[in-house]
């Protein structure tokens, strides 16, 4: 019997029993939609990885930081770090190093710390993260219109801020932020310029000082001392208050979350240049102290970002700066680490799905073996002309994977729908990730749709050998 035969055939049998093919397809649909759907969102949260990694200088990327005998631990007196060489800072020196390694295409240090903004009633906390211009162009930021990167030869100190960084903010006179009323605050952070106080420790001490309000400058841009109290009592004395202006916001909603969205970047030399001024002669927080209480010699960064020139070289790379006594974290590393965890994750989540796929496979065998039991006498007679043995398995295997083939297109564009109205109405940033929550790729789809054929086929595997062993004779005699 021809291909074609057994094609026509199969679809014949099939549309003479519309209702229960429909409904024997339909949990092929949900069960293969379940699949796609469940894991889809593994692999979003996994393409979210990807993206920032790759916003991170991608598998090429490596992280190094220092390594103390404590938090910042003091350095002898000398300006070398007690310890020997268990004391390990990110200085200049190190950076020039590490340029000078083989393979290494940049290096660029990165100092973060927090900082207070204050604008007008509203105040709030800045995670500030200083890098050169060369550190900053490589985080290719997406800036909303207008926007543009910090200005080192700028007059004041520009910054760029994430775009959820004024969720951050509060009203003085209430204590309520965003997330308690759900008003934005009323800054304009590309346009509004706001005082930055770096000394957090003495601003909060001044606040709760008695008669501090007085030692604040006329201006509002520093902090002074004032005169003796009526009691000769010297209130504490407010930091000063610098103007900074933002050069930019990087795009994306308020509600929205990604590796930027609450960072505030800047030029890492004007923001040197302020510390120094601002803690002149004094320890400038996160940095560390001699034995004696003094400022470091060197001024020390919070990490490095170091980019090999190729990905093969980044293994041989870490384990050079490693055996410097250096900390260090590759991006291949932790897309290794991750990989591994989504997988565990996708598993479940197919798992879950695969159950109604497997109740549908039941039905399919239901359907095929009714199917026989009702055509036992049309069996008999193909035999008894002359059928083989081999084309009837084939006839029922096929109708089978018809079935399944049918669930399946179905069920992937069931799900494609639905994956579509997941990143509609459901923002990643409220979950935490950025980017679609629900990722289908063009593999997902062809795979799923074979894997409902091959369900439907081995589904009707015992069906197809229940009708080669039914006796012709026995066949034609029934009904």
């Amino acid at each position: 019997m021809r291909w074609s035969d057994l094609l026509r055939m199969s679809i014949n049998s099939l549309k003479r029993r519309k209702l229960r093919t429909f409904l024997t397809v339909l949990g092929v649909v949900i069960g293969t939609a379940s699949i796609v759907v469940m894991i889809s969102l593994g692999l979003g949260l996994q393409e979210s990885m990807y993206a920032e990694v790759e916003k991170n200088g991608g598998t090429t990327g490596l992280t190094v930081t220092g390594r103390t005998d404590g938090p910042m631990g003091a350095a002898g007196a000398s300006g070398d770090a007690s310890g020997g060489e268990e004391q390990k800072y990110v200085t200049d020196d190190l950076i020039k190093e590490l340029r000078s390694l083989e393979h290494v295409k940049s290096a660029e240090p990165v100092l973060d710390l927090s900082a207070v903004a204050v604008k007008g009633r509203y105040e709030g906390s800045l995670e500030l993260c200083g890098m050169t211009p060369e550190g900053l162009k490589s985080l290719n930021l997406e800036l909303e219109p207008g926007g543009k990167l910090p200005d080192g030869d700028s007059a004041q100190l520009e910054l760029v801020y994430g775009n959820a960084v004024l969720t951050n903010f509060y009203d003085k006179g209430t204590g309520k932020a965003y997330w308690d009323t759900g008003e934005v605050p009323d800054i304009d952070l590309k346009n509004d310029n706001l005082f930055l106080i770096l000394d957090q420790d003495g601003y909060y001490q001044s606040r709760n000082t008695p008669g501090a309000g007085a030692a604040e400058s006329g201006d509002g841009m520093s902090g002074g001392t004032s005169g003796s109290g009526a009691q000769g009592t010297q209130p504490q004395a407010a930091p000063k208050k610098y103007v900074v202006k933002g050069s930019g916001v990087v795009s994306g909603g308020m509600d929205s979350y990604h590796t930027d969205s609450f960072k505030v970047y800047c030029d890492l030399d004007k923001l040197r240049e302020y510390l120094r001024k601002e803690f002149r002669g004094r320890v400038i927080p996160g940095q560390p102290s001699t034995k004696s209480g003094k400022p470091y010699s060197k001024f020390v960064y919070s990490s490095a970002k170091v980019q090999a020139d190729d990905m093969e070289q980044v293994e041989q790379l870490s384990a050079a700066i490693r055996s410097m006594g250096y900390n260090v974290e590759t991006n291949a590393e932790y897309i290794d680490s991750m990989k591994k965890q989504f997988a565990m994750v996708q598993a479940v989540l197919g798992g879950i799905g695969a159950v109604s796929l497997l109740v549908a496979a039941i039905g399919i065998a239901n359907t095929m073996m009714m199917s026989i039991y009702e055509r036992t006498k049309e069996i008999g007679v193909m035999k008894v002309i002359g059928c083989g043995l081999k084309n009837i398995r084939q006839l029922f295997l096929m109708e089978a994977a018809f079935i399944g083939l049918a669930g399946g297109i179905i069920g992937n564009l069931l799900s494609l729908a639905m994956s579509a109205l997941v990143n509609t109405f459901v923002s990643g940033g409220s979950m935490g990730i950025s980017g679609n929550l629900s990722f289908v790729p063009v593999w997902l789809v062809l795979v799923s749709t074979a894997f409902a054929v091959f369900v439907g086929t081995a589904a009707g595997y015992f069906p197809a050998r229940r009708a080669m062993a039914l006796s012709p004779l026995e066949a034609i005699r029934s009904q």
